[in-house]
This record gives C-alpha cells, sequence and structure tokens, in this order.
C-alpha cells in the first residue's frame, strides 16, 4: 500500500512504515506529518499487527527534520498549528499499541529526532548522526523534545538541545539515545532479527508492557507499582502465560 508520503509493507504481523517522497533527507512537512499520523492510528486499530518498523527512504536519512522551507513562512498561530501536527504524529507513535523499532541510517535530525525518540526501540547503522539544530534556525526544540531529559539525562540533553551541535551513534548509544549500533550492511539484518523475536511473543503480553511503559512515564513510582500489579493478575485472563511458561518448562525438561 502507497500514498503520497508513505508506503506500507506487511509480513504477517510484521507491518513497515516507510517515509517516502520527502526530499533526499526525508524532510517532514505538513502533508508527510498527516500521512505518517494516519497510518500509525489505523495500525493501531488492527489487532493483528505485532511489531512495527519505521524508517525513511533510502540510506541517507532516517528523518532529516521539519521542513524549513515550510516553516519559514509561519506566524505565531500557524507555527502552533504545524507544531501541535508534529506532536500529534509522535503520539500516534507513542500510542501505537505495539513495539515500533526505528531504523535510523544516516541523519536524524530536530523534528526527525523527536520522531525517533516516540519509538520504543532505536536500531542505528555505525554512520548514523544525531542533533537537535533548532537553535541555529531561530526556534527552541519543543514537543517530545521534552522526552530527552529523562532518556538521556538533563546534562546531556542540555548540550544537545542547547549546542545544536550533532553526535554519532557510538556517542548516542553512550548516551542511550539509542538502544544498540550495528554495521550498515547489518542493519536490516539485525532489524528483522529483533522484529522476528518480538513478534513471537505472547501479543497481549507485549502490548501490556509497552502501556505499562507509558504508563509508568506519568506516575510515582508506588502509583507504577500498584498499576503493574493489577495488569500482572490480568494477564492470567490471556492464557498466554500459561502456554508461554508450558512451553518454557517443556523445553526445559527436553534438555535435562
Amino acid at each position: 500500500m502507497q500514498g503520497r508520503f508513505v508506503k506500507l509493507g506487511r509480513d504477517g504481523g510484521l507491518v513497515t512504515v516507510e517515509l517516502i517522497n520527502s526530499k533526499t533527507l526525508n524532510i517532514l512537512g505538513s502533508g508527510a506529518i498527516e500521512e505518517l499520523t494516519q497510518a500509525f492510528r489505523a495500525i493501531g486499530r488492527d489487532n493483528d499487527v505485532r511489531v512495527v518498523v519505521l524508517r525513511g527512504a533510502g540510506e541517507k536519512a532516517f528523518i532529516g527534520g521539519a521542513d524549513i522551507n515550510e516553516m519559514v513562512d509561519l506566524d505565531r498561530s500557524t507555527g502552533e498549528v504545524f507544531i501541535r501536527r508534529l506532536a500529534g504524529l509522535c503520539e500516534a507513535i507513542r500510542e501505537c499499541p505495539v513495539p515500533v523499532v526505528a531504523r535510523l541510517a544516516g541523519w536524524c535530525l530536530g523534528g526527525g529526532l523527536e520522531v525517533a525518540i516516540s519509538c520504543d526501540l532505536r536500531i542505528a547503522e555505525s554512520g548514523a548522526k544525531f542533533g537537535m539544530p533548532e537553535v541555529a534556525v531561530g526556534i527552541p526544540s519543543v514537543i517530545h523534545s521534552a522526552l530527552l531529559p529523562a532518556l538521556i539525562g538533563a546534562s546531556h540533553a542540555g548540550w544537545l538541545l542547547l549546542t545544536g551541535e550533532t553526535i554519532d551513534a557510538e556517542t548516542a548509544a553512550g548516551w542511550g539515545l539509542v538502544h544498540e549500533v550495528v554495521a550498515p550492511e547489518e542493519l536490516d539484518r539485525r532489524i528483522a532479527e529483533l522484529t522476528a523475536k518480538l513478534a513471537g511473543f505472547g501479543t497481549s503480553a507485549v502490548r501490556q508492557q509497552k502501556r505499562l511503559l507509558n504508563n509508568w512515564f506519568d506516575m510515582t513510582v508506588h502509583g507504577a507499582i500498584e498499576d503493574s500489579v493489577e495488569q500482572f493478575g490480568l494477564a492470567f485472563l490471556t492464557g498466554e502465560p500459561q502456554q508461554h511458561m508450558r512451553a518454557f518448562l517443556s523445553r526445559k525438561r527436553d534438555k535435562s
């Protein structure tokens, strides 16, 4: 399935969402933002989806940022509309009930990095570059940049947001911005391996875990613990714990 800006691929429970027709560096304009948002909302309603991979077309960039050609003509009111639209995309990704894996090749800048950190898992190739250059063009980094202090620490977040400088993939991994760095030729193999693993877990359990992780952002530790106790009990109503635990015990017996 292909729209103007989004190409969808499907392989069983795996859906690949690819940003296309958005210049060499996969720049986000309003049209692309809207189409990506609609795609993720539709995916969220599909109970057969188990995992999503989000990528940009080609190898030069994941997403090179928001479209400066569009932003240069914004005023206060249209600026708020534009940035709320981008925030809506980031929330659609976070609210997607299954894990979203960001395939990070090449540049990942500004709004593209906000989209990446809204994904659940981030796998980068060794040549990838990351940055928040908004201050260099007269605007602050906003919306889902707010996730950065909790994700990489206040000091690292301050450096990225105030200097506008880029960091390489190894630095990003050291800071906790990406989960794993692999050679460029290994990127698709590693993502395929990871998505196959996620797709093999109990569907309800994985969806529960993502929902819990999102909820914990806005809860006290005590509240998160109490909420998770209830969710643990509810898991047994699905039948997945019994199925997977029996399979585990069976494999263990076979090895002994």
